[in-house]
């Protein structure tokens, strides 16, 4: 093949150019942008009528039934609208007219929140006796949980008037945060780095962990001393953005009577507090297998000690196998036939026709997401790659969130199809651990072997155990302001390196500025949020074990809990499935899998020479 020949067959085609059976069909949604834009107009009249019922709640159950079916109405339009608007933007981002739709669609939603804003406040300055009435009658049977939940906030609901001095602030509450984004995004310059191959690279937060990979540890090295010479420079702002976020937090957790911030955060959801501690105790006790793992890196990689920026690069490379989209569609197929006939055949139909836009092309969004409506089919955005094995694991993990809409969004009622973020990503990686043991059984290659058992333990490790170490900072640093310690650089900086410490052991080597990275972590500015990344892994692994090891009954609970949609709290849905996590149980069955992975990784690599 000449370059030339070459360089056409590797040009990413433009929109136009892909192949109508590779992209997902919207037309479930709306069978063209006339159609969307008629369905928009016709939505406005609807939002002017939610106006009728202001002031009108406490007259009876059949006005309030009215004003909450209206509102679910405008509510359901307002997904298929926005789901539309946002899959085309999404399929070419640099397509004007589906970034004038999307505003024009933004600019809809806010007119209707505008409009709807007064239900919640007016709802919950009822009197009780009102409320419990509303509650008991048959005719509201169908908004009863959604009732129930609003009326758990009362306690935490003010006057009307401090009500609107709160939402008052809304902008101003995300100042820090977004100071903070434009320090990362804009004003931060981390200049350039040499690669491995002589090449002049620059040096971003969107490409430092791309450099981490690199196999040259003196590239690794410098990109890592570099990078957080920058942080260095800032740390003083960087702690003003930080403290102001933790400072918002702990002012609306008193402002609403909470007894912490942690309790107002934990409190949507329904969780007691013992979740969040149970994982960070239980994790912590899990630790000397996380140790272990850096020592087998370290062996395996030859190095003579272990840094932090050791720690990106693959002990093994991304192993040269080729899988056409029907080669992977047929292997997350036959990983998932434990979830039975109708799972796999509506995945199939799914997969092999037009739920996904498979490929990259020109001004596409990257990465991966699921994204599904009550009224269209549960659509996958890919950016496949046939040379690359992780994307066989991104495809099943975002088959396994379709199917999660899909099984809800067939089984509930539109007010309770959504399932929350606390149990979303419980399906997803369900499907990964699936497909890992079904290929860890299909083959004899010890080099696949040690990649596809190296990938379970990242994906722990990444998963679990990063995001409690960041979990607990969120606590320590909440509660210290709380406290009415004072949030400083020495003391963000002293709590991280606690932290560092404890979770990568005393025979890791910590680099002095990498207790800097308590500042470059964007997850901090949306505080008590990543624990659910962990909890969710634990809570897939233990599910997977159960599924596989059982036998219908296990399977119906796992299918039921898919079913289930937002229509109980996140914990008892996960209950009614076979795991229970206000328990220690699945985390430490997690951290078990993880020091059983480290063995088999020890075992089946050699150790290289320093």
């Amino acid at each position: 093949m000449t370059a030339e020949t070459k360089a056409q067959a590797e040009r990413m085609p433009k929109r136009s150019e892909v192949a109508i059976s590779d992209t997902w069909d919207l037309s479930y949604l709306f069978p063209s942008d006339d159609a969307w834009a008629a369905a928009l107009e016709a939505v406005k009249p609807l939002v002017e009528q939610l106006a009728q019922y202001r002031g009108r709640l406490g007259e009876g159950s059949e006005t309030l039934l009215a004003c909450l079916e209206l509102d679910a109405a405008i509510d359901r339009a307002g997904d298929r609208l926005g789901n539309y608007a946002y899959l085309k933007t999404a399929e070419d981002q640099t397509n004007s007219q589906y970034q004038a739709m999307m505003g024009r669609f933004r600019f809809e939603a806010t007119r209707a929140a505008e409009a709807a804003s007064y239900i919640r406040p007016e709802l919950l300055a009822l009197p009780t006796e009102t409320l419990q009435g509303y509650l008991t009658d048959p005719v509201l049977s169908l908004y009863r949980l959604q009732l129930e939940r609003l009326i758990r906030y009362q306690p935490h609901t003010l006057s009307a008037k401090e009500e609107q001095l709160l939402a008052m602030q809304g902008e101003m509450a995300q100042a820090a945060g977004n100071a903070f984004r434009q320090l990362l995004d804009a004003d931060l310059k981390f200049g350039l780095v040499t690669d491995e191959q002589g090449r002049e690279r620059e040096l971003s937060n969107a490409t430092f962990v791309q450099i981490l990979h690199s196999p040259q540890r003196s590239v690794r090295q410098r990109a890592f001393e570099q990078y957080y010479e920058q942080y260095d420079a800032h740390r003083h702002t960087l702690t003003a953005t930080l403290a102001g976020s933790i400072q918002r937090d702990v002012y609306y957790s008193r402002a609403r009577g909470y007894t912490s911030s942690l309790d107002a955060a934990l409190f949507p959801d329904n969780v007691p507090r013992d979740v969040y501690e149970n994982l960070i105790s239980t994790v912590r006790a899990g630790l000397p297998a996380v140790h272990r793992f850096y020592e087998v890196r370290r062996r395996k990689m030859g190095l003579p000690d272990i840094h932090h920026y050791d720690t990106y690069v693959p002990i093994l490379s991304e192993l040269p196998v080729q899988h056409s989209w029907d080669q992977a569609v047929e292997q997350v197929l036959a990983s998932l036939k434990p979830m039975g006939e109708e799972y796999t055949r509506t995945l199939a139909e799914g997969l092999n026709g037009r739920w996904c836009d498979r490929y990259p092309n020109v001004g596409k969004q990257s990465g991966a997401f699921s994204y599904g409506t009550y009224d269209g089919l549960p659509y996958i955005m890919m950016n496949y790659k046939p040379d690359v094995l992780h994307d066989v694991f991104t495809l099943t993990h975002e088959a396994g969130h379709s199917m999660h809409s899909w099984y809800s969004s067939r089984n509930q009622p539109y007010p309770y199809h959504s399932y929350t973020i606390f149990v979303a990503e419980v399906a997803s990686t369900f499907n990964e651990q699936l497909l890992a043991r079904y290929l860890m059984g299909q083959t004899s290659d010890p080099q696949m072997k040690a990649y596809l058992i190296n990938q379970q333990i990242d994906d722990i490790r990444m998963t679990i155990v990063r995001q409690t170490m960041f979990a607990e900072f969120e606590k320590r640093t909440h509660e210290a302001c709380e406290a009415g310690e004072a949030l400083t650089v020495e003391s963000f900086t002293q709590m991280y390196q606690e932290l560092l410490q404890a979770y990568f052991g005393p025979d890791f080597q910590l680099d002095e500025s990498l207790r800097l990275e308590c500042f470059r972590i964007p997850h901090f500015y949306n505080a008590f949020y990543v624990y659910k990344y962990a909890t969710g892994l634990s809570a897939a692994i233990a599910l997977s074990d159960r599924v596989l090891q059982g036998g219908k009954t296990e399977l119906d609970d796992y299918v039921g809990f898919l079913k289930g949609g937002c229509s109980q709290d996140p914990l008892d849905l996960l209950r009614g499935a076979g795991v229970d996590m206000t328990s220690p149980a699945p985390i430490e069955a997690a951290m078990r899998r993880l020091a059983e992975l480290v063995d088999q990784l020890d075992a089946c690599l050699p150790d290289r020479s320093v």
